[in-house]
């Protein structure tokens, strides 16, 4: 068994998919507006964004736009952090270095859903 993809729900689903192609910089491997579905390369799995639609049902809808436990790796978050930031990317914390050695920034989609950078040794 592995991993496949973790799905990202949205609410705006064209925003979110240039949000995550051209301001976080992933590949894009699958789009189609139709099923509103994309998949993006984050490195062996893929991040799939899926539409949720006004009429979906309150529990998809419940799920945008909230902490996603989600972590992307970067060689350094500060340096990351500055870049994706000058892209106009929301930030909820500041880079910041965790007593386990690690650096750790929040930050938000298009869809209010808050995923994390992450360094080992930042």
């Amino acid at each position: 068994m592995k991993l496949y993809a973790v799905r990202i729900l949205v609410n705006d689903w064209l925003s979110a998919c240039e949000f995550y192609e051209q301001k976080l910089g992933l590949a894009l491997e699958f789009k189609d507006e139709s099923f509103g579905w994309a998949e993006f390369d984050v490195g062996g799995a893929k991040f799939g964004i899926e539409r949720v639609d006004e009429n979906s049902s309150s529990e998809d809808q419940a799920l945008v736009g909230r902490f996603l436990g989600v972590s992307l790796q970067v060689d350094d978050v500060q340096l990351t952090y500055e870049e994706l930031q000058a892209k106009g990317v929301e930030f909820v914390s500041l880079p910041k270095k965790e007593d386990w050695g690690g650096t750790l920034a929040n930050f938000k989609d298009t869809s209010g859903n808050i995923l994390t950078l992450m360094s080992e040794n930042s």
